[in-house]
């Protein structure tokens, strides 16, 4: 199972905040902003502070895909 931060772009987008802002908000380095991208491993630490930049929940940047690459 594999995780999908799309949700997470659209919601930069649509607050029209930079992936440069929210690396500086959230305190975190460009690398992360990266991985997301890449839709890679990010600790629960850096989307807990992703979370509270956007004041938003998890679900509202993440989905969990499965192998058949279906959202789960």
């Amino acid at each position: 199972m594999a995780v999908c931060y799309n949700k997470l772009f659209k919601l930069l987008i649509d607050k029209k905040i930079t992936n440069a802002e929210l690396a500086e908000k959230a305190g975190f380095s460009a690398n992360i902003i990266t991985r997301l991208k890449r839709d890679k491993y990010v600790s629960l630490d850096s989307i807990g502070k992703v979370c509270k930049v956007l004041n938003c929940g998890v679900d509202d940047i993440l989905d969990f895909v499965s192998d058949n690459n279906v959202i789960i």
